[in-house]
């Protein structure tokens, strides 16, 4: 680590994506060997995909689960401040990707308890209160890279990628090194795009 500021990463995330999961476990990896400060905001896989018709049954089950759990994010965000975020994520995406528990309000409650923050905001999870926010902060990220991606967002110093899409989660100075490489290519005018089709499913390891 070095002595300079650090360098501040917007990140978005919807606690239902596995590989946004990866992506943000993999973050915080690189806070351990990088000079970086994350902050941690919601979008939503239901807002962006709500105008899509051609989406299978099993999907559109899946985004009607996604509302409840970016809305108990942003409920807690409001009520307890942006710091809450992050424990409440690592909480809910433990619970999802790794123990695979059921998306419903008792896994909800079991997160927010582990997150230290009352049970009360899973009442968040059927109210439209929080709907407002959740579409302004999935504007915010979305806006940044088109519609044509998904989540994760990582936004630096105005520059902003879908992804990097990943597994396993890279460790150590290996998460740093491969910051390396994704800062230079934010930072490259002009770069827009890396991809290759994925050939693994996700491993939370």
């Amino acid at each position: 680590m070095t002595d300079q500021s650090p360098v501040q990463v917007d990140f978005w995330f919807d606690p239902l994506c596995p590989w946004a999961w990866i992506t943000s476990r993999w973050m915080l990896e690189v806070a351990k060997v990088r000079s970086v400060a994350p902050r941690w905001h919601v979008m939503s896989l239901a807002v962006l995909n709500e105008a899509r018709d051609d989406l299978p049954e099993g999907y559109k089950e899946r985004m009607a689960q996604a509302w409840g759990p970016v809305r108990v994010c942003v409920a807690a965000e409001q009520k307890y401040g942006s710091d809450s975020v992050l424990p409440l994520y690592t909480a809910i995406g433990t619970r999802f990707h790794h123990e695979k528990a059921e998306r419903n309000r008792a896994t909800i409650e079991a997160a927010l308890a582990d997150a230290g923050l009352p049970a009360e905001l899973a009442d968040a999870m059927d109210s439209t209160e929080y709907d407002d926010l959740v579409r302004a902060s999935h504007a915010d990220g979305i806006d940044r890279v088109g519609v044509e991606v998904g989540t994760p967002v990582i936004s630096v110093g105005g520059a902003s990628i879908f992804g990097p899409v990943m597994t396993p989660i890279p460790r150590g100075e290996a998460a740093g090194k491969l910051w390396d490489g994704v800062l230079l290519c934010l930072r490259t005018p002009g770069f827009f795009e890396l991809k290759r089709s994925r050939t693994n499913p996700p491993i939370f390891d």
